[in-house]
């Protein structure tokens, strides 16, 4: 889509899509019995069979995905001509606790909460799906859309691979979606093109020696002093094999060894993340920090065993779907709804999908007006303004209207 002025998008009154009232009604009643109910990655059978509920009470035809959990609906038939658009939302919960105090919707589950708001990820689509079936019905909807409701986001490598393999991008040409931002007003979205998130892979790491006595520590393998030089170094010279502004970065969260003071250890460990904001220096990433490990591990005289466990790559947006957004969002509630936001260093399965199509993901703003407080996600009080759903639905139809215009 190219960019258009405001005066050249068609108005509220020419883009059917609106969201009637009883029906933003039970999408909130859906959203807050999700937040009440949150299921983690792979375990999502009661969130699965609400949404397939609702789908089939509408009279579409939902299939279930191949891992169990999560789903896919078509509106309207695809003739095997033009490539559809493709709506995602994901439906994972996290393992934390819902911190909220008298909130009537908080987690009824223990160590357990929707704290990054896929919850209400899930409702804008669902909310969407059933506003373009029913214009469906009515012969109004110019071309069939595709609803992704994938499972185990939170769960790296992520879900999006998963419901790749099932087949959820046949016959799909664009895919969109969005995800909560409490630092953007309920009401508005931020736009990015190009990198909006980074690439997040784990990375675990087995230092080993023979052990011995801290008084002679020049006859073993100083294990406490390997693994702190690795943790320490590695970071480093990682950083300095690569273009600086990738933003490749290693941090470690756990670092454990030994249980006397006067034992040099066999066995020490290190856990932590690797992130990138390239994705061509992700691509590099396993190979340049193998290399920094056993460089440092070998100098210590400790033997090294690295597990990497590949994450997710950024979400790089396309320009012609970010302008889409634009356009949707614009259309609907004016060019001042819609403000640019920065990249940030959190993942997002989201670009598994990127991988095969182009596609582009907004933030969506949940913060309450006039709320002056610093929030974050995958915090256990997390909450989200409800209007942001209606925001949320009438941006995805905005979408479907313009996509099938182009």
């Amino acid at each position: 889509m190219s960019r258009e002025s405001e005066a050249d998008l068609p108005g509220e009154a020419a883009l059917p899509g609106t969201l009637p009232g009883a029906l933003r009604d039970e999408l909130v009643a859906f959203r807050r019995d999700m937040h009440m109910h949150p299921e983690l990655g792979h375990q999502e059978f009661r969130t699965t069979a609400a949404i397939k509920a609702r789908l089939e009470k509408a009279g579409l035809a939902p299939r279930v995905l191949d891992s169990g959990t999560g789903l896919v609906c078509d509106i309207g038939d695809w003739d095997g001509g033009r490539p559809m658009l493709a709506l995602r939302a994901d439906i994972d919960g996290l393992p934390i606790p819902d911190t909220k105090t008298d909130c009537p919707y908080r987690s009824t589950v223990p160590d357990r909460a929707h704290a990054c708001g896929h919850d209400v990820h899930t409702t804008v689509v669902l909310g969407a799906g059933l506003v373009l079936a029913e214009l469906h019905r009515e012969g109004r909807l110019p071309r069939p859309v595709r609803l992704i409701f994938q499972p185990a986001e939170e769960v790296l490598p992520g879900g999006a691979s998963d419901a790749i393999k099932s087949g959820v991008l046949e016959g799909v040409g664009r895919i969109i979606g969005v995800h909560c931002d409490p630092r953007v007003e309920a009401g508005r979205i931020g736009l990015r093109t190009g990198p909006i998130t980074s690439a997040c892979d784990r990375l675990e790491v087995a230092l080993d020696g023979p052990g011995g006595h801290t008084a002679r520590p020049h006859l073993t393998t100083d294990l406490v002093t390997a693994a702190a030089r690795v943790a320490t170094d590695v970071p480093a010279v990682v950083a300095r094999r690569v273009d600086t502004r990738a933003g490749l970065a290693i941090t470690w969260g756990r670092i454990e060894s030994g249980h006397a003071c006067n034992v040099i250890p066999q066995h020490a460990e290190l856990s932590g993340t690797v992130r990138c904001l390239d994705l061509e220096a992700w691509r590099q990433a396993p190979d340049l920090v193998h290399a920094a490990i056993d460089e440092i591990a070998t100098l210590h005289r400790a033997k090294s065993e690295i597990t990497y466990v590949r994450g997710v790559p950024p979400v790089v947006n396309d320009p012609l779907v970010t302008e889409l957004l634009r356009g949707a969002m614009t259309a609907r509630c004016g060019a001042d709804s819609v403000e640019s936001t920065e990249q940030s260093l959190g993942g997002e399965d989201f670009s598994w999908y990127l991988e095969h199509v182009p596609g582009a993901m907004a933030r969506l703003g949940v913060r309450r007006p006039g709320d002056r407080l610093i929030r974050d996600l995958h915090q256990g009080d997390f909450d989200a303004d409800e209007h942001a759903i209606t925001v949320g639905v009438e941006l995805f139809t905005a979408a479907a209207f313009l996509d099938a215009m182009e």
